[in-house]
Order: C-alpha cells, then sequence, then structure tokens
C-alpha cells in the first residue's frame, strides 16, 4: 500500500515507519523540516517537507495515497491551543476531501469523548468531530492513553523535593502507554478494513499514581518515592512559576483534573481493549533512570 505518514521522525512516526516499511509499503513521510530529509530516506521512506498549515502540500502528498495516518503535532507556542487544533484538523479535512483518499488512521487521545472539562484534550474530541464530517471517510480515531514518556516531567520535581506531586496521581489509576505501543496499534489497523468510523483504544498498562511511583523510585534508588496529590491551584501556580503560559496552564490543570476525577478515562473503561501493549512501566524505567542520571 502507498501510505502517508505525519509527524515527521517522532515518537510514533518514526518506529511507525520503521515497522510499514519493513512489511513491504510505499511510506511517505511528512516532515516540516528540511534536515530530515536523510533521515526519512536512510529508513526506506519518501520524504515530503512542507507545512501541515498548507492544504495544496497535503492534498498533493496525499493523492493516490492507500491510507494517511494523521496527528496534530504538539505546539504549546499557540496562543489558543484549541484553535490550533482545528486549524491543523481543518487542513486534514480539506486535504483528504481534495485528494480522495478514504482511509485515515487520526491519532486523537483518551478523553477525546469528552464535549467539555478536559483541558488540551477537547482539541483532539474536535478534531474527531472535523474529520467525522468529511464524507465517505473510512477512519478509525485511535485513542490512547497517557504517554509514559511524560513521566520525566517529574525528575526535576523528585531531584529537587525528593517526591512527585500533581494535581493528579496518588491512588488515581492512570491509562499508560508506549508511543512503541502506538506505532504497533497503528501499523495493524493501517492494514485492517474498516467502514466509516471505528475508535481504537490503546494502553500498556493500568497503575495507579502510588505504583507509577514505587516503579520508577526502585528503578532511581529511591524505593520510598511517593506521588502526592496537590490542588488545582498549587498546579497551576507550580507551572506558572516555571514559565508556562497561563492560557496553556489553565487547559493542563484541567485536563490533569480530569485524571483525577476519572472522566478522562470513564470512556476507556466502557470500551476496554482486549489485548495491552507489550512495553510496561518496569522497561521504561530503564530510559527514566539513565535520564535522571543525566539530569
Amino acid at each position: 500500500m502507498k501510505i502517508i505518514i505525519t509527524g515527521s521522525l517522532g515518537n510514533i512516526s518514526r518506529p511507525l515507519t520503521e515497522a510499514l516499511v519493513q512489511k513491504g509499503h510505499a511510506v511517505t513521510v511528512i516532515s516540516s523540516k528540511p534536515e530530515k530529509q536523510k533521515d526519512i530516506e536512510a529508513m526506506g521512506a519518501t520524504a515530503a517537507i512542507g507545512s501541515l498549515e498548507n492544504e495544496g502540500f497535503l492534498a498533493g502528498t496525499f493523492a493516490d495515497a492507500d491510507a494517511v495516518y494523521c496527528m496534530v503535532p504538539p505546539n504549546y507556542t499557540a496562543p489558543d491551543q484549541l484553535a490550533y487544533y482545528r486549524l491543523i484538523g481543518n487542513c486534514y479535512a480539506e486535504a483528504i476531501t481534495q485528494s480522495g483518499v478514504k482511509r485515515v488512521i487520526h491519532l486523537s487521545s483518551y478523553g477525546a469523548h469528552l464535549e467539555k472539562g478536559s483541558g488540551i484534550i477537547l482539541g483532539s474530541h474536535q478534531v474527531e468531530n472535523i474529520l467525522n464530517a468529511v464524507p465517505e471517510l473510512d477512519i478509525t480515531h485511535m485513542r490512547p492513553g497517557y504517554f509514559n514518556y511524560n513521566l520525566f516531567s517529574f525528575i526535576g520535581m523528585i531531584k529537587h523535593a525528593g517526591m512527585m506531586a500533581a494535581n493528579y496521581g496518588g491512588n488515581d489509576r492512570i491509562i499508560l502507554v508506549s508511543p512503541a505501543d502506538i506505532a504497533t496499534a497503528i501499523a495493524d489497523e493501517l492494514e485492517t478494513p474498516v467502514t466509516g468510523m471505528k475508535v481504537r483504544y490503546v494502553v500498556s498498562e493500568e497503575l495507579t499514581g502510588n505504583e507509577i511511583a514505587g516503579i520508577l523510585g526502585e528503578a532511581i534508588g529511591k524505593p520510598d518515592l511517593k506521588w502526592e496529590i496537590i490542588s488545582d491551584e498549587q498546579m497551576l501556580n507550580n507551572l506558572l512559576s516555571h514559565g508556562m503560559p497561563e492560557t496553556l496552564a489553565g487547559k493542563m490543570v484541567e485536563m490533569f483534573a480530569s485524571i483525577h476525577s476519572g472522566a478522562l478515562s470513564e470512556d476507556y473503561f466502557r470500551n476496554k481493549p482486549a489485548e495491552t501493549g507489550k512495553v510496561k512501566l518496569k522497561d521504561f524505567a530503564r530510559e527514566f533512570a539513565a535520564a535522571f542520571e543525566q539530569k
């Protein structure tokens, strides 16, 4: 198949590209960075250098494709996160319509079923709706859980305060996922016929915040490491003190609060996948420990 991959050579797109090339598919990887062309071609894929905000470029790249993997790259400098999501979603929708591609895999998020109260995850909800409005499109919305590499953000706190703290954690059940497992699920979905709209959740492991702290603490020589829950106000002040823009910080606090309340994962628990991914937190803990030592 001719498959288009967005996301350049990021945490998901790199292993996804590797897997698809190994399976014999003709893969084109879209990147906004010309310096990535050599690396993309070294993997046996074709590079398409351009912007996701350029509908004409996207439509031309999507032309004659059997399937397209669409994701919205993080852009924390955008003054309005939700407007940024809608911009990229609308560009995808227009390019899909112009090119006539019929099979799309969209990287969404768990919690995308919510119409409010989910912080920046609301952007994924809105992009799902935008793409669902494209006529005669066979689309799978991949809804992965909490990316394990987000735990790297706690390294500084552990070093300076000897603990993990956020407005979620403790005994909250957290739906963890590895980017490698997401890539495997997307590769599988690209080869699975679908008619109409489908939602697929991707998870590697379910653990409480305290269990996560225990596993990471063991890996870094701090077996008594705890994950404390702080108030939304404290969380907001922490983010602001680290220079995060106020509008983004507010959205992040709201998203984390929906983890704590359970709202973000309620639809996941109603529609749990039959299988979990292979990469468990104990595997990731080795990466975490290496990063902890380097800081």
